[in-house]
């Protein structure tokens, strides 16, 4: 059995009539790690358990540490997960139930990544959240399978926090021969680290990030992801934490499904209309998911 699914490709007619467009989702919410991360995570993890590796090491609490953790999981390889001290407990919990052990370090997730390296013996393989190119390959197959049902999007609508996402998706849309298909990436504004970039005409690393949507919380994104944006057509907007908050809360209403504010960013661009391509157009959006969102933090947002 594959660690990551072919996930449904569902019209959302509510998404449809707030936007203006014909809008199909991605239900990369579905996957069994509850996020989009499997795909790649998960096809890293393969190639490493094949090449010798007797333990999967992570520095994340978030999607791409719970997709370790299922994946060591699913392979039988132990897997360590180092996480900072901002980790909420209920991520903690989460890696733990899947067989993770958990350490505490550090305040920042770069301290935690660095105590996580320092850890690494020739035996291990260290899988990087976002940056990492077996992990584009993974996420590519979403429009792989997006491509097999005869959908050809007029614009495809994604969140950025450190990039991997977009990588993953430019290289699939390119293997099937959409390099023209603008991709719209979003961002929350106390996370817009891509954004800051695109500005500035070179990587830029933001002293700090902050804000609700912590899976976007790169202070830098890959090179990758900056080069992208000269390669081909990609649009990067931001929302506030409100809206990203709101679109969650939306989405839920209208699909059954709950999703991190994350993800609540690209829904933001729709359900506020920030997209305008007419009635005719098809666009794609990646409901990337999201593990440690709960409504009683979606509900109790003051911001």
């Amino acid at each position: 059995m594959p660690l990551s699914i072919a996930t449904p490709l569902l019209e959302s007619l509510p998404l449809s009539r707030a936007s203006g467009a014909r809008v199909w989702m991605k239900m990369e919410a579905m996957q069994p790690s509850g996020s989009f991360k499997i795909r790649g995570i998960g096809h890293a993890c393969e190639r490493y358990r094949a090449d010798g590796a007797q333990r999967f090491l992570s520095s994340s609490g978030g999607n791409a540490g719970l997709a370790v953790a299922y994946a060591g999981r699913k392979l039988g390889v132990p897997v360590a997960v180092v996480v900072p001290e901002t980790t909420p407990e209920r991520a903690r919990r989460l890696l733990r139930e899947e067989g993770a052990q958990v350490t505490v370090h550090g305040r920042s997730w770069s301290e935690a990544n660095a105590f996580a390296q320092s850890l690494k013996t020739p035996q291990d393989a260290f899988l990087h959240p976002f940056d990492d190119p077996l992990l584009w390959q993974g996420h590519a197959t979403m429009i792989d399978e997006v491509a097999e049902t005869g959908l050809r999007p007029d614009a495809v609508v994604l969140c950025v926090g450190g990039g991997g996402l977009l990588a993953g998706v430019a290289e699939g849309l390119h293997r099937n021969g959409l390099d023209s298909v603008p991709i719209y990436a979003a961002e929350t504004e106390g996370m817009a680290s891509f954004n800051a970039s695109i500005q500035a005409g070179h990587l830029v690393e933001l002293p700090a990030v902050s804000g609700v949507a912590t899976s976007l919380g790169a202070r830098q994104v890959c090179a990758r992801a900056f080069e992208l944006a000269r390669e081909r057509p990609i649009v990067p907007l931001q929302v506030s934490d409100r809206e990203a908050v709101d679109a969650c809360l939306s989405f839920l209403d209208d699909h059954r499904t709950l999703v991190e504010p994350a993800c609540g960013a690209s829904l933001a661009l729709l359900y506020r209309q920030r997209i305008a391509l007419g009635a005719d157009a098809n666009i794609l959006v990646i409901v990337c998911g999201g593990s440690t969102a709960t409504i009683e933090s979606l509900s109790r947002f003051e911001g």
